[in-house]
């Protein structure tokens, strides 16, 4: 049987031998080259033997980290992202002429010696003891690989960057250990390419493509011999030879490199000479790196990519695992977002609100049925500087966004879609007085109950005054009757709200749980424009409500495909339930108060929305084929919208219906302008009965002779004395009271 090799065709015995020569050449290496006081020689060489067993045997060589490429869902670019800018190729793909500049000005006896070139080294201690200093360096390209190796698998890392290359024996036995299991392992062909695409030419080009890319506007492959000299010549000090910085120094360090390659035969003289006659031209190509060179305003869609991919278990099983894979980049993702749908988008915002305006606006738009974000914008751009901003207003707080705004109106559709579900009829009618107290006890889902034990009572009151009802929920929701709401969320519980808001993925911004008060009912719940377009889908959807998703496809720097989250789809209410509401919130844009927001030629529903104390105001709406959402207000949350110019058009006050119903118009519009227009199922609402008769209204008071009805435990109240059944309640006007049909 042969002896157990390890590692370069030699017995243990003999490796550990080799190493103690080997770890005395580090020794002198380094005391030749960076450490003056050699007589710390013996005691260094003899820690290295003692240690070398304990240096794993296999160099691991981690992916190099490339750019990745996002693209929106045509194949077009929306921007390539990465930590290094690198684009990995072959050998093959490379110039011959950087090839022989390389090796002649790093390792001019490359392919005559093994992983360390004894000449150089004892070449090296003469050249720096003659001159006192250290003016010459003896690694081969393979160690300078090796190095290379540790410095990518540092990162960004400061602390483990210098580890990586700190002047220790330690260090340098290392470094030669894996530099012999490299020879070795690769050969010299693939050791170079390695080392070309690994090594830093400056300006932030990693690798020979990117930096052939960067200087000169071509492919490596296609690199002249002056243009390679130049490369080759970057490497020694990448900030010392910049030639774009300092075009003098880099020129002389390129004539040095292609004197080189004349002695070794690599070019002939007269070539050498000829090309060091010729001035540096270069053609820079600026780094494009990141979401801030996205175009059409995809820079924060292109930013929630990466929070997705951070945050999504499919790519890693912990987040410091998605993020090293993120970072090794190498990817090609294709994303959901339609490039018509995100220019429309990026239009009507900026057509509506401009960038330095006092206010923002922001607004995504989603696919019913498939969850598939297909716009995302806002009217600030992205960036660092001035009225730029790299908060995504479109998204929750963990995904790169705010702490979300209150959604006013647009969650009443969430509280009637409830009720319908409870059988509450959508002919149901309530009084809906002008102002009223909040309903108490009102159910919540723990069992307990809410109760208006303020003093005074916490009100609820409708926009103006002439709005008192009767109701029914189709006339309460075209004109966003607060009052009607707060009796309808008092007749069925705040529980069923809160459950049919979860169904529809409807949340708190920054992740906290929905508060389970009445005033639900007027929007407190703070949300995002993704989060209401992706709920309001649900009613195009027949009530299915689907997960957004924003990924497509991605194959890595090898081309196989990975795994990417699909949307997830879930029953939230019935589909009569969602044909219901499809018939009461087209009447708000066909006759309410979202008017401004209807489309020409193609059925559309929506629901306007105006937070208390105009600090924000919204539309949110849907098509059978598409779902928006529109914000408008103060990122901050501090300017109301009271005499106030947005984009140019000036205004007493700031609704739902004037500024953002019109950007989702044009939006939407844009974005489905030559495609499909199909229509929303509906069923009739018909008109309510004006006299249902004695005890048979839900909620409906009596029959006028204090006869409570049909009341909740507790609601049955008299209502200072006056006929019916409402809520008696000291100080407060009769109105609130029986007789009309009222609490």
């Amino acid at each position: 049987m042969p002896k157990k090799r390890d590692g370069g065709g030699l017995s243990k015995t003999q490796q550990a031998a080799k190493f103690l020569g080997v770890s005395v050449l580090a020794g002198a290496v380094l005391a030749g080259i960076a450490l003056p006081a050699a007589g710390a020689l013996g005691l260094a060489a003899k820690g290295s033997v003692e240690g070398f067993d304990e240096i794993p045997a296999n160099f691991k060589r981690p992916p190099l980290s490339q750019r990745t490429t996002i693209l929106d869902a045509k194949g077009g670019e929306i921007a390539k992202v990465y930590s290094r800018d690198r684009t990995v190729v072959d050998l093959k793909d490379m110039s011959p002429y950087i090839q022989k500049a390389i090796v002649a000005i790093e390792d001019a006896r490359f392919y005559d010696h093994g992983a360390v070139d004894l000449k150089g080294v004892l070449r090296a201690l003469n050249k720096n003891a003659q001159s006192g200093g250290v003016s010459q360096g003896a690694s081969t390209l393979t160690q300078q690989y090796v190095k290379n190796v540790f410095v990518e698998e540092a990162g960004d890392d400061p602390t483990k960057v210098a580890q990586a290359t700190q002047q220790t024996i330690g260090r340098k036995v290392k470094e030669l250990k894996y530099a012999i299991e490299i020879e070795q392992e690769l050969g010299k062909r693939k050791i170079l390419q390695n080392y070309l695409n690994i090594t830093f030419f400056g300006q932030q080009a990693y690798g020979v493509e990117a930096a052939a890319q960067r200087y000169f506007s071509k492919h490596a492959k296609d690199l002249n011999l002056e243009e390679s000299a130049l490369l080759a010549g970057i490497v020694q000090s990448p900030s010392r030879y910049d030639p774009v910085n300092a075009p003098q120094e880099a020129t002389r360090r390129r004539n040095t490199v292609l004197q080189r390659m004349a002695d070794l035969k690599a070019v002939s003289q007269a070539q050498a000479e000829a090309a060091a006659q010729k001035p540096i031209k270069l053609k820079v190509s600026r780094p494009k790196n990141g979401c801030i060179t996205a175009d059409d305003g995809a820079g924060f869609f292109c930013d929630y990519i990466r929070k997705v991919f951070l945050s999504e278990r499919a790519f890693g099983k912990t987040r410091e695992d998605r993020l090293k894979r993120w970072n090794e980049g190498g990817m090609t993702i294709r994303t959901t977002l339609d490039p018509q749908t995100q220019k429309a988008i990026q239009a009507s915002v900026g057509a509506h609100v401009y960038e330095d305006d006092p206010v923002a606006t922001a607004a995504t738009i989603v696919e019913p049925g498939t969850g598939r974000i297909l716009g995302m914008g806002q009217s600030r751009p992205y960036g660092f500087r001035g009225n730029q901003t790299v908060l995504n207003l479109s998204v929750d707080h963990d995904m790169g966004g705010g702490v979300g705004y209150q959604s006013a109106s647009t969650f009443k559709p969430v509280i009637a879609a409830a009720a319908l579900e409870q059988g509450i009829s959508p002919e149901q009618q309530y009084s809906s007085p002008y102002r009223m107290p909040y309903p108490s006890p009102v159910a919540q889902c723990d069992g307990g109950s809410w109760t208006n034990s303020k003093a005074p009572a916490e009100t609820a009151e409708n926009e103006n005054r002439t709005e008192v009802g009767p109701y029914s929920m189709k006339e309460a929701t075209a004109k966003s009757v607060n009052t009607y709401f707060v009796q309808l969320i008092g007749e069925m519980g705040i529980c069923p709200a809160v459950k049919m808001a979860e169904k529809m993925g409807i949340k708190q911004a920054n992740g906290k749980p929905l508060k389970q008060v009445p005033s639900m009912v007027l929007g407190t719940p703070e949300t995002t424009p993704l989060t209401m377009a992706s709920g309001y889908a649900t009613f195009a959807n027949g009530g299915e409500y689907c997960s957004p998703v924003a990924i497509d496809s991605i194959t890595d720097a090898r081309g196989q495909a990975l795994k990417v989250p699909r949307t997830s789809c879930r029953r939230a209410m019935s589909k009569k339930t969602a044909d219901t509401i499809n018939t009461l919130l087209k009447g708000v844009v066909e006759d309410g108060t979202g008017k401004q927001a209807g489309l020409q030629g193609r059925d559309s529903a929506g629901k306007t929305g105006t937070t208390d104390g105009r600090y924000a105001a919204w539309f949110v709406g849907y098509t059978p084929n598409a779902a928006g959402a529109v914000w408008v207000g103060d990122p901050k949350r501090e300017r109301q919208m009271y005499h106030i110019t947005i984009g140019g058009v000036p205004h007493d006050k700031v609704y739902g219906a004037d500024t953002p119903g019109p950007i989702w118009r044009d939006a939407m519009s844009g974005a489905l302008a030559n495609r499909p227009a199909p229509t929303l199922p509906t069923v009739p609402i018909g008109a309510p009965e004006k006299d249902k008769g004695p005890d048979s209204g839900r909620d409906q008071g009596g029959d006028g002779d204090k006869n409570p009805g049909k009341h909740r435990p507790g609601r049955g109240h008299d209502g200072d004395d006056k006929p019916g059944g409402g809520w008696d309640i000291p100080g407060w006007p009769d109105f609130l009271g029986g007789g009309n049909g009222g609490w």
